[in-house]
């Protein structure tokens, strides 16, 4: 792993329309500066899942200018950390890089009362890469 000035997570799902999303808002939201995030995906949707933008607004997270990005091999290169949540072989692998895998279930098609514990869920364990990655999360 390199060591920049602050570390580089990179989030991907098929879509890039939930799952990754609320990762890295949450990883933003909780990180700030001290982390640089990104999120892709494999398949990019054409937006971000509206039920998506409505559980994070309720914990006070604006993606609602968010938009589905094309997962690249640059961005995986430029991460420190990669972290797949269903994109299955489609990420491509680069020797040195940490890989994270997290089971997740998709929220594509659910609404936001489905939403809401897949929210909660991505927050710990963004708590926890936080821990990991020695960054004290913001209050």
């Amino acid at each position: 792993m390199s060591s920049p000035a602050v570390p580089s997570v990179l989030f991907v799902c098929v879509h890039n329309a939930g799952r990754s999303q609320m990762a890295a808002a949450f990883l933003t939201h909780l990180g700030g500066e001290r982390v640089e995030v990104r999120s892709a995906g494999s398949a990019p949707a054409d937006t971000v899942n509206p039920a998506v933008v409505e559980a994070l607004a309720e914990v006070g997270i604006d993606i609602s200018a968010e938009v589905p990005k094309v997962l690249t091999v640059e961005a995986v290169q430029a991460s420190d950390v990669v972290i797949t949540m269903g994109c299955g072989d489609a990420c491509p692998y680069f020797p040195g890089k940490r890989y994270l895998d997290w089971k997740l279930e998709d929220p594509a098609g659910q609404g936001v009362e489905a939403v809401r514990p897949i929210r909660d869920q991505i927050e710990q364990h963004i708590r926890s890469l936080l821990a990991d990655l020695g960054i004290e999360a913001a209050a």
